[in-house]
């Protein structure tokens, strides 16, 4: 719906310093993630800290660039929404393998990377084609999952990071518990954040509303440096500047096993994407329809190409930051855009990357259980349009689809005697929900056409509005 002036809230061009503001909180929100791949497929690797850091600076650098295409939108490239690009998790695993195999390692990894962006740019179309697979029914499942696999980030953030950690004297050694994880001060700080936002959300109108998510993390902050919790270790010994260019670690070799599973990996992202890009759609009120899909997935594939040419990993949409649209309702694409810019900035000045990185993971807790959760919220909001009255076969769909996307969560060993080729499917719950949902859905309802979907998806928005 457009605003008085007939611009849709997607495309307003919000204030220069409230524009900085915001797309500053989007980069705190999904910083962590960011980073979080480099550093494991590095510690894979064994690189040495000033090489670790170069994998940073270049993951920062060409999210800057996949953040701004998807969000600004260049030729067909960019679903021109809301949306903040980040490295993927579900090439972890495959990756990781790799990173140990003498014959292929990190110029290998490079080139399945290159290998796989290409391929994703040139399948996009044919991902956005499975558009009629997802009516609400569907996608309120789905969306559900994500929120439901994002708050367990959100739930050992306020604890203070993960349950098992590396042994800092032994990075190749076996994993051991945390032994801050769960810690008193931990989580009484990020209840701290989180009562704040709400508090900031009923109380407060206008600009200072929005950001209350920013200013929740602001107030955390404070609290961890006074209680001796922040560290800024490596801030003086990292530059003002950092060059990041094509190919820093040498040229790329093409593995075609490395290829051929990097592509696999790639699907995987992008039907992932299509989910996601369906939440941001419906929480901003704009349609998403096939040509919107096919642009938002080619960035994947393009984010994903400048990753290997710029010593980096696959990208794709960040689910983190779907929330952030939700709990502040600002829809500007343009505050991502501003986010890509600070991520670019991030990947230039080390040092302000050292200060951003310094925030504690349980300080970001508060405000993850606010965001994961608005994203689960807009999923059962979808689902309360669906009529499970006249249709009860629609239950099953929800039942099994959301039960299968817990698997992952409830028992990461579920499937570990599996081959491991199958990895990137069997431990992403959002993948199996997505499967099992269009499956039944397809098996119960029957497949709808495009214009059907996007008009039931429609009805049952407003619905659930009303």
């Amino acid at each position: 719906m457009a605003n008085q002036n007939g611009i849709h809230p997607v495309d307003e061009v919000l204030p220069p310093a409230r524009l900085t503001l915001l797309g500053l909180q989007h980069v705190l929100v999904m910083y962590a993630g960011a980073v979080a791949v480099p550093l494991i497929v590095g510690g894979a690797l064994k690189l040495p800290k000033d090489q670790m850091a170069m994998l940073i600076n270049a993951d920062l650098f060409a999210c800057g660039i996949a953040t701004l295409v998807q969000s600004i939108g260049i030729w067909r490239f960019g679903i021109r929404l809301p949306v903040m690009m980040g490295v993927t998790f579900a090439a972890v695993s495959p990756m990781v393998v790799m990173a140990t195999n003498p014959e292929i390692g990190l110029l290998g990894i490079y080139g399945a990377v290159i290998a796989a962006g290409i391929f994703g740019i040139l399948v996009a179309p044919l991902i956005s084609r499975m558009l009629p697979l997802f009516p609400p029914v569907v996608t309120g499942s789905i969306i559900t999952i994500i929120g439901i696999s994002l708050m367990r980030v959100g739930v050992n953030w306020a604890a203070g990071g993960n349950p098992m950690i590396k042994n800092p004297a032994d990075m190749a050694g076996p994993m051991i518990p945390n032994p801050a994880y769960g810690a008193p001060i931990h989580l009484a700080v990020a209840g701290i954040v989180l009562v704040f936002i709400l508090l900031i959300t009923k109380f407060v109108k206008g600009f200072f509303s929005n950001i209350a998510v920013l200013l929740g993390l602001v107030l955390g902050m404070i609290i961890a440096i006074a209680l001796g919790k922040v560290s800024f270790s490596g801030l003086a010994e990292s530059g003002w500047f950092a060059v990041v260019y094509p190919f820093q670690f040498g040229l790329p070799t093409f593995n075609l096993v490395a290829c051929l599973t990097m592509c696999m990996v790639m699907v995987v992202v992008m039907i992932e994407s299509l989910g996601m890009f369906l939440a941001v759609g419906n929480i901003v009120g704009k349609d998403v329809d096939q040509k919107h899909l096919s642009d938002g997935l080619r960035v994947d594939g393009l984010g994903t190409l400048i990753g290997g040419i710029f010593n980096t990993f696959p990208y794709t949409s960040f689910s983190q930051n779907v929330g952030l649209v939700g709990v502040t309702g600002v829809r500007s694409r343009w505050v991502t855009a501003l986010g890509g810019v600070i991520l670019l900035a991030l990947g230039l000045v080390p040092k302000l990357a050292v200060i951003v990185a310094s925030v504690p993971q349980f300080v970001l807790g508060g405000a993850g259980i606010v965001m994961f959760g608005m994203v689960c919220a807009t999923g059962i909001r979808i689902l309360g349009g669906v009529d499970f009255a006249k249709n009860r076969l629609n239950l099953y769909v929800v039942a099994l689809s959301i039960g299968f996307g817990m698997i992952p969560l409830v028992a990461d060993k579920f499937f570990h005697q599996m081959p491991k080729a199958l990895s990137p499917l069997l431990h992403s719950g959002i993948l199996l929900a997505s499967i099992v949902a269009v499956a039944l859905n397809a098996f119960f309802n029957h497949l709808q056409g495009a214009q059907a979907a996007a008009s039931e998806s429609r009805e049952a928005s407003a619905k659930s509005e009303g």
